[in-house]
């Protein structure tokens, strides 16, 4: 059996294996630790976030946050935390936050509200797998969450990144880079009309595999930059909808878009090029045509909702039509 033609696209992650571990640490930092305040803004500002509004009389010098897309779009803007979960595997740019620099305040799913409490921050930032812990920590200090709805994703971003934009008085470079992603959005939605290449996206993890079509965590592709889906009905659990190999031979789509959890996630897995490396897909027009795209895994799964990431996901699919 001949191997697919694939073709990689993206970032790769620094480390192969890259893990996200989420632990509770024992060690704390202290105030002494804290990156440098940011700059002071004029006047309150009223944000509002997934779970309600909040008012700012000052820029806050002293950041928690615990979801990994705020944390990509704060370093994205230069501002500085003092809090993060436990991390591990991540990106080079984004490694220091492992460091022992910033005190570990528990896991994405589980904070240690009496680390989070003595450092005795100005802001809390959850999201995501955090969000149900948004009442509790609201407790200690002003909390807002910025998950993104799928369901609306990219008018659901600007409004996050919106918030931490006035909240850190960085709404210039927020909106010049939000405006110039919009247009890179439309340019390639202009690319791909009616006719034109139809997609599929899949995800991978322990042998098994998942398809995402529109509106699903992955609809981006579809909703947002026109790629015309190659299944129809498929529903939009975040969980995705169980398929097979003989699935994708059935569908056969032009591009297959690929998300490799196990990758992402640090898990000992099978990689997504076995599971795919079989037949039936090998036989797709996609994987004869080059067009089996493995999307960068810490963008697409871990930090789907931070500034950069998304830039770097819309740069990709550009790139996975021309």
């Amino acid at each position: 059996m001949a191997a697919p033609n694939h073709r990689a696209t993206g970032r790769g992650l620094t480390a192969a294996l890259a893990a996200l571990a989420l632990l509770v640490l024992s060690a704390c930092g202290s105030g002494s630790d804290a990156a440098p305040a940011a700059p002071a803004s004029s006047g309150p500002v009223t944000v509002t976030h997934a779970q309600g509004t909040a008012t700012f009389q000052a820029t806050p010098a002293k950041v928690v946050v615990f979801d990994i897309g705020a944390l990509v779009t704060l370093d994205d803007l230069g501002v500085p935390v003092v809090g993060v979960p436990k991390l591990e595997g991540l990106p080079e740019r984004l490694a220091k936050y492992a460091g022992e620099r910033y005190t570990k305040v528990g896991t994405l799913f589980e904070p240690d509200y009496e680390k989070v409490n003595e450092l005795a921050p100005d802001l809390i930032i959850v999201g995501g797998r955090s969000a149900p812990a948004y009442a509790e920590l609201s407790k200690i200090a002003t909390t807002i969450d910025l998950t993104v709805d799928n369901a609306k994703f990219l008018t659901s971003l600007r409004e996050r990144v919106e918030a931490v934009g006035a909240v850190f008085g960085k709404q210039d470079e927020v909106r010049r880079r939000l405006d110039a992603l919009s247009a890179r959005i439309t340019e390639i939605a202009g690319r791909t009309p009616a006719g034109g290449k139809r997609g599929l996206i899949v995800l991978t993890t322990g042998g098994k595999i998942s398809a995402y079509g529109p509106g699903s965590r992955f609809g981006l592709i579809h909703d947002a930059l026109g790629v015309q889906p190659a299944a129809e009905g498929l529903g939009t659990d975040i969980h995705g909808n169980a398929v097979s190999a003989e699935f994708i031979a059935q569908t056969n789509p032009d591009v297959l878009y690929v998300v490799d959890r196990d990758s992402a996630i640090g898990d000992n897995g099978q990689a997504a090029r076995r599971v795919l490396d079989n037949a039936l897909v090998n036989g797709t027009n996609a994987a004869r045509n080059n067009r089996v795209v493995y999307l960068e895994p810490f963008a697409w799964y871990v930090a789907p909702t931070g500034l950069s990431s998304v830039e770097s996901m819309v740069a990709a699919i550009g790139d996975s039509l021309s």
